[in-house]
C-alpha cells in the first residue's frame, strides 16, 4: 500500500506521542488510571469520567474486524490503493480504532482476525496503522 498523495495527520499535543510510537512501529491506547477504561482516540480527559488521570498503554496491536466498507471508486483516491476498505477494528484491550484493512475485499469479515502493520507518510515522525489479517 503507499500513502502519498493522501494526507497525513495534523499532529497536536494530545496526539504527538501516539504519532511517534506508531513512527517506532508501536501501536498505543491511553486507560484512565480512575475507572480503568482503555480508549482510542487519543485525548487529554478520560471519555467516560473526565478524570485527566490517563496513561499510555502499548497495545498488542491484534484485534478483528467488528465492521467494515469497501470503496471501489473514489475520486481522487490512488487507483493503486483501490479497492480501499475502511474499517473498525476491535483491539483486543477494547476499544475499536478506525483504519484501513491493507489485503483483497474476499478476504475480509466481520470477526475477521487482524493485526497491525505501519505505513511510512512524507513526515518521518508519522506513520499509519493498517491492519492486515492473521492466522493468530
Amino acid at each position: 500500500m503507499t500513502w502519498e498523495p493522501r494526507p497525513v495527520p495534523e499532529v497536536n499535543p494530545e496526539t504527538s506521542c501516539y504519532w511517534q510510537a506508531a513512527a517506532s512501529g508501536e501501536l498505543l491506547v491511553q486507560e484512565c488510571t480512575d475507572c480503568g477504561l482503555v480508549y482510542h482516540y487519543p485525548r487529554s480527559l478520560c471519555p467516560d469520567c473526565f478524570s485527566e488521570h490517563v496513561e499510555w498503554r502499548e497495545s498488542s496491536g491484534r484485534g478483528e474486524v467488528y465492521s467494515y466498507s469497501t470503496a471501489r471508486t473514489m475520486s481522487g483516491w490512488p487507483e493503486d490503493d483501490l479497492p480501499l476498505i475502511v474499517a473498525y477494528v476491535a483491539l483486543d484491550e477494547g476499544p475499536r480504532i478506525m483504519t484501513n484493512i491493507d489485503t483483497d475485499p474476499e478476504d475480509v469479515a466481520i470477526g475477521t482476525r487482524v493485526e497491525v502493520r505501519f505505513v511510512d507518510t512524507a513526515d518521518e515522525d508519522v506513520s499509519i496503522p493498517v491492519f492486515v489479517p492473521t492466522d493468530a
